[in-house]
């Protein structure tokens, strides 16, 4: 693993290592609605990408975001507009952040695409270093 940014040089590798198995968080969004033009969509996601960083004190330069409009999707029994938002990240998140998260990422998304809070879920999920790769390596 190499270590470009000038904040993380002199580490050893397995102090790298450590400070990178708490980072590569990932925000990801499925809605069936259209998407807005392709500039609202990179605002949403560079606002997504920051907030997902400060909410997780992690650096934003280690933070991926995605976007999936027009999925088939039902909630409710009805295909109203609707969102699914995953938020993945290596070490634990916890119930204080996962509480402000929720509420930051449903309002973010319900401005951006108009689809209802109570028509959003949110899944968060902690990942093993094993389980996240980067760079042809893994983190555990």
């Amino acid at each position: 693993m190499s270590i470009d940014n000038a904040a993380y040089r002199g580490l050893s590798f397995s102090q790298a290592l450590l400070f990178f198995s708490k980072t590569m968080p990932l925000i990801k969004v499925q809605t069936s609605v259209a998407a807005p033009d392709q500039s609202s969509v990179e605002s949403m996601l560079k606002d997504l990408s920051s907030s997902l960083a400060a909410h997780l004190g992690k650096p934003e330069s280690y933070v991926m975001t995605a976007f999936e409009a027009d999925v088939p999707m039902t909630f409710a029994g009805t295909t109203d507009p609707v969102c699914y938002i995953e938020i993945k990240s290596v070490g634990t998140m916890g119930g204080t952040k996962t509480k402000a998260m929720s509420a930051d990422f449903c309002t973010k998304v319900e401005t951006a695409l108009g689809v209802p809070k109570n028509r959003t879920y949110i899944e968060f999920a902690d990942a093993a270093g094993a389980m996240w790769g980067w760079n042809g390596s893994t983190f555990g």
